[in-house]
Order: C-alpha cells, then structure tokens, then sequence
C-alpha cells in the first residue's frame, strides 16, 4: 500500500483508475479540499476527519490530506510497442529529483521512465508529491539490470545518449530524431561505467558560467526539451 499526500496529487489520483482504499482528510476552509471530499464520497472511499496531531510527524507537505493507494504498478520493458522518448536514470538516489524527473517527462510528452531496481530512488509518497500527479500519466519502467536493458532497447531500434559533463559533443548537435533513450547519471557521480559504455553517444550540455554542473533533474528537463524542440515539438 502506498500513501499520496497533497491536495493536487491527491486531486489527480481521483481522476484515474488506482484503487483508493481510505482518505484522511484535515477540515479546513478550503475549497480544493472540499472538491476532493466531494469526489471520495462520489467514489464511496471512507473518509477519516482527522486533527492535526494525525499529521505533526509527517515529514512531507500535506496540506491535511492523505490517501492509502493500491502500492504503484511498475512497468515491464517487454511491453513496449509504440514509445520512441524514454528518459533512462542511472542510481537517481533522491525521490525528489525522480519526482522532478518524472514531472518534466510528462510534461514534455515522453512514453515512459526507466530505472534500476537496485541504488534507485522507488516511487514513494515523495515522488508523488514532487511529480504534482504526473505520475499518474506516464509509465515508470523499474528494470534488474540497467545495462542489459539498455542493449535490449538498441535490439528495438533506440539510440541512447548519455548526458556526461566532459563529452566533446553537445546535445544540440546530436540527432535526437527517432526512437531515442536519454540517460542521466548519479546527482553526484554521474553515469555507471557499465552505462556509459553502451551508450551511442555522449552528449554534453553546454554551459557559459563557472558552475559547470547541473542537478540531476535540471539536466534532465533541458535534455528532453531539446529532444523536442529536434522533433518540431511533435
């Protein structure tokens, strides 16, 4: 089971099929709270009316609402048809950037999302919240081995390019048409050996001030804008 806290995480899970088993809700002069207890009650979902002792040892932002899901669906690779923009993470550790991640990835109209099993940030209450619901809209693939997933995604057509600070080439002048995956690396150590070695292409964002590295989640969403704006913003 999993728990989603948030008035527009929680707001937007109404909105999908995820099987919602019990709300604890603080009463407040809200009127998005008062939409969402509107639609639990339209959904027949037990509400628990709770005080604000209930939420004092949670360490997230809230807002007095809190929803117990059925535990997040991972995605299986073997199930890809269609997808041609993956963004592939390599030991993203912090679920806020894995949220953020995922945020940027919906927004910018990606299929899915690859992570590793092991030394990677899971989806998380955090997650949820830092991706403000676009979980609910995008696939979260969670794979054993990241390297062997990478050489079956090239088997399918994929060309994978891994963002690395020191690569000679940028990333506007890569071809990032076609069926492409974008790997991003540790927030502090950046992309595996074993990754990067199977990678078609180091890329490289470039950069003009004396902070010559970005966080995880910022490189990622300058990478898949610049995949987009490649493909005509289609």
């Amino acid at each position: 089971m999993d728990k989603i806290y948030g008035r527009k995480p929680v707001l937007d899970t109404l909105d999908t099929d995820i099987k919602i088993y019990k709300a604890y809700i603080l009463k407040q002069n809200s009127k998005l709270v008062n939409k969402i207890i509107g639609k639990l009650e339209e959904k027949n979902i037990e509400i628990s009316f709770v005080d604000k002792r209930f939420f004092d040892k949670i360490d997230i932002n809230h807002q007095g609402v809190m929803i117990e899901v059925e535990s997040f669906k991972y995605e299986s690779l073997d199930d890809l048809s269609d997808e041609k923009r993956l963004i592939i993470l390599d030991q993203i550790e912090d679920p806020h950037n894995l949220g953020a991640i995922i945020r940027s990835a919906e927004s910018f109209g990606f299929d899915g999302v690859v992570i590793p099993e092991r030394r990677s940030a899971s989806v998380t209450s955090t997650v949820y919240k830092t991706s403000a619901g676009a979980i609910n809209n995008i696939k979260v693939y969670r794979v054993k081995n990241l390297t062997r997933s990478i050489k079956d995604l090239k088997d399918k057509g994929f060309w994978i390019y891994g963002l690395a600070g020191e690569a000679d080439s940028s990333i506007d002048k890569a071809d990032l048409t076609g069926k492409v995956g974008l790997v991003v690396g540790n927030e502090g150590s950046g992309i595996s050996r074993l990754v990067r070695d199977n990678c078609d292409m180091l890329v490289n964002i470039p950069m003009l001030g004396r902070v010559n590295s970005l966080n995880a989640s910022v490189a990622a969403g300058i990478s898949m804008y610049e995949l987009l704006r490649q493909n005509g913003f289609n």
